[in-house]
């Protein structure tokens, strides 16, 4: 819609720094009583059009000095320029002094001249013109005139004019937030006037009616929240924040609603199928990287040691019933297979005096600190004056080595000898103080300590010779310790020996008559009046290959003469456990007894290298153990390769036979080594 310009009915302003500023009205000459408001209607067709905003809020413009006008003068100001801006009353002609260069500044009001009535009209003290109150009123539907000349703008709408300019429709709604939002903070003068506050100025608006569409020009668009500016603070008044916000941030989220919200698509609708999709997205990269990292820990930890398992009968039983061996009438006995396990024994088994078969015990513990090897004589041992004064004891019918002096010197094989064969009393004595370092206290606590290690628990030694009657053992026990002391060979050396020589050239004979005779090995004997005849006995028997060892012992025996009643016993008992002693072949070669375990599953067979050969008697139980010989057992093997070794008994009498591969033993595979689970 184009307004119609009419004529200007004031006259025109004079001089050349009389120009008008952007959105300003001119002020007044000096001396005008009338207010610096231009008329909007009756100018030329070169004056620009008045801009209501600007016209408004200059004549809301509190004055900056002292006696301004009242603030219903003010106020009155105020409509009156509205209405000239607006065309609702008559032009006034006032029209700027001539050569004025005042240049009006944008939102500024205009001022009085000096001397005018109005400079007068009320206090400097009077209160501001309620900005806000005159802005609504002013912009009141129907309030506002159309300029003379010019078409009717339409309701809610203010005609522009101007030069040749189109009288589009102005938005009520724009016109208010633009006017509000370039409103001064506050006064000049300092006077505390708060900003306008939008939101609230646009809700008091009233209802406009319908436009038609080809008749807006413009379209409404609220303003954010977070646009509203906050009111400006007079000068020197506390500073007042805003409320906080108390709302909570919101959760991030999920990735894929994340996703369509960046892309502007929203994320599709959720189901069973669409979640189990995702779920394996999600959790498939991760179960393949667990299954490579697991691989690659099973590929390269330690492999585990192979082991061997018995595969074969564990045990083997000789056929036949048990033996029944040739016993004396009185007393106890014991017999026993080295290795292989008890023969035969008779009598109760009871802690009775054994005379110097306590010897036995004194040579153990003199070899166990101070070990002989075979066929070496060992350190010399001084005479003392002791053992020589005990030497002489052989006339109270003591069995002694009486041709010994205090400085002689004694190889350790020579006293041994001297303790075994002739059974010296003051050689034992003196071993015992040499052993160590010159108690023999001391040296009957080893001995008892040593019985105990070995389980004789009917034995306890008293002195080192036997001659005194506490000392007792059984016949069980003293087997035990013969036993032990078959396999020093440099002991067995001496006692197998039917006599024996002494550094002065006396020969002393062996007690024990069954050596040499009969594979026989001696130990020792023991006799006195209160224990009686006591002999220890050894003998050994090749059967096949292995050299099998028996150790008897009888106790106990009172018929006179008592030495030579209990050699004949024993005699009787050896011969006839020698008798029983046979051999059988248990595992013949080649025959599977075992098996090597890698740990990965793989198992290989093993075979005796060799026929096994097993020493016992009828009714005896033998025991069969797979061992890797002392030696670690390879990953991987070619077949033949030896392995381990299996044994039948113990002791001397116990039968090896190496066992070997009976097919590759191939190293593990990568899948083994994922597999596994130890």
């Amino acid at each position: 819609m184009r307004s119609e310009v009419l004529p200007a009915a004031s006259a025109p302003v004079a001089g050349p720094d009389a120009a008008q500023a952007a959105g300003g009205a001119p002020k007044s000459a000096p001396g005008s009583a009338e207010p610096d408001a231009a008329p909007v209607t009756g100018g030329t067709s070169d004056e620009p059009g008045v801009d209501r905003k600007t016209a408004v809020f200059k004549a809301l413009r509190p004055e900056a000095k002292a006696g301004s006008r009242t603030a219903a003068d003010a106020a009155q100001a105020a409509d009156d320029t509205l209405k000239s801006a607006t065309g609702s009353a008559e032009p006034e002609a006032s029209a700027p002094a001539a050569g004025s260069d005042a240049v009006p500044k944008a939102g500024d009001a205009p001022k009085s001249a000096p001397g005018s009535a109005e400079s007068d009209a009320g206090p400097a003290d009077e209160p501001g013109v309620d900005r806000k109150t005159a802005v609504f009123k002013a912009l009141k539907p129907g309030g506002v005139a159309p300029s003379a000349g010019s078409e009717a703008a339409p309701e809610g709408d203010v005609a522009e004019s101007g030069p040749e300019a189109d009288a589009a429709p102005v938005d009520r709604k724009t016109a208010v937030l633009k006017a509000l939002d370039s409103a001064p903070a506050g006064s000049e003068d300092g006077a505390a006037t708060g900003g306008v506050d939008q939101p609230t100025a646009m809700l008091k608006l009233p209802p406009q009616p319908a436009e038609l569409p080809a008749e807006r020009t413009s379209k409404f668009v609220p303003l954010r929240a977070d646009e509203v500016r906050a009111p400006a603070q007079p000068a020197g008044s506390p500073v007042v924040e805003a409320e906080r916000t108390r709302q909570q941030p919101m959760p991030p989220l999920p990735p894929l609603d994340l996703l369509a919200e960046l892309t502007n698509k929203p994320a599709p609708p959720e189901t069973p199928a669409r979640t189990v999709v995702r779920r394996v997205k999600i959790w498939t990269p991760l179960l393949v990287l667990a299954l490579i990292i697991f691989a690659v820990v099973q590929a390269v930890r330690p492999l585990p040691t192979p082991s061997l398992k018995l595969t074969a009968n564990p045990a083997y039983t000789f056929e036949g019933d048990k033996p029944a061996l040739p016993w004396p009438g009185e007393g106890q006995g014991f017999m026993a297979a080295t290795g292989l396990g008890t023969v035969d024994s008779f009598g109760e088994q009871k802690a009775v005096p054994i005379g110097s078969v306590a010897k036995a015990m004194t040579a153990y513990v003199v070899l166990k600190d101070k070990p002989l090897k075979k066929g070496a004589q060992g350190p010399s041992i001084t005479v003392d004056a002791k053992a020589e004064e005990d030497g002489g004891l052989d006339a109270q019918g003591e069995s002694t080595l009486n041709t010994v002096k205090e400085g002689d010197k004694l190889t350790q094989h020579d006293a041994l000898a001297a303790l075994m064969i002739p059974s010296a009393n003051n050689i034992a004595r003196l071993l015992a103080r040499w052993d160590t370092g010159g108690s023999e206290e001391e040296f009957v606590k080893k001995m008892n300590d040593t019985a105990e290690e070995l389980g004789m628990k009917n034995t306890k030694y008293t002195d080192p010779s036997g001659l005194d009657a506490t000392t007792v053992s059984s016949a069980e026990d003293q087997v035990k310790l013969g036993q032990k002391l078959v396999e020093i060979e440099a002991l067995m050396d001496i006692t197998k020996l039917p006599e024996w020589t002494d550094p002065s050239g006396k020969t002393w004979r062996n007690y024990n008559t069954l050596v040499p005779y009969d594979g026989a090995l001696g130990i020792k004997t023991g006799s006195t009046t209160k224990a009686g005849g006591n002999l220890l006995f050894a003998a050994h028997k090749m059967v096949g290959d292995t050299d099998q060892l028996i150790v008897g012992a009888i106790l106990g025996q009172h018929q006179a003469p008592i030495i030579d009643t209990v050699n004949a016993a024993s005699k009787e008992v050896m011969r006839a456990t020698q008798d029983e002693l046979d051999g059988a072949t248990i595992v013949k070669k080649g025959q599977v007894v075992g098996e090597v375990d890698n740990g990965l599953g793989t198992k290989v067979p093993l075979v005796a290298v060799e026929d096994v050969k097993a020493v016992g008697w009828s009714g005896l139980t033998v025991k069969l153990e797979l061992t890797d010989g002392a030696k670690s057992v390879p990953q991987s093997a070619a077949a033949g390769t030896h392995i381990g070794t299996l044994t039948v008994g113990e002791g001397k009498s116990q039968v090896e036979v190496a066992v070997a591969l009976q097919s590759d033993l191939a190293e593990a595979s990568f899948l083994d080594k994922l597999t596994r689970v130890g």
